[in-house]
């Protein structure tokens, strides 16, 4: 299976992050790259989601998150599609997985 597909869908929610965890090659450093952006931008959302039960200003923050990690999420599937490991802005200097 192609390389740059596998890393994109790492980006589609957590289903995606986990059919590519399980589809990819682990020492690849490409996909490695792109599994640790998509589950930063992923626990990201988590967080935000736990904000939302905070009245309006929590619901404030939960929404940016989201929009944030929406973007993010486009921006790195495209990226990886393209076969490009440009770190992506806010998340590209968090590193969780190797």
């Amino acid at each position: 299976m192609n390389r740059n597909l596998i890393a994109a869908v790492a980006y589609i929610t957590w289903i995606g992050f986990i059919a590519a965890y399980m589809l990819g090659d682990k020492n690849d450093p490409f996909i490695r790259h792109h599994l640790n952006q998509a589950l930063v931008i992923d626990l990201a959302g988590l967080i935000g989601g736990v904000f939302a039960v905070i009245p309006l200003l929590g619901a404030l923050v939960a929404g940016v998150v989201n929009i944030a990690g929406f973007v993010l999420d486009i921006m790195g599937a495209v990226s990886a599609y393209q076969g490009s490991t440009t770190p992506l802005p806010i998340v590209g200097d968090i590193h969780l997985i190797g």
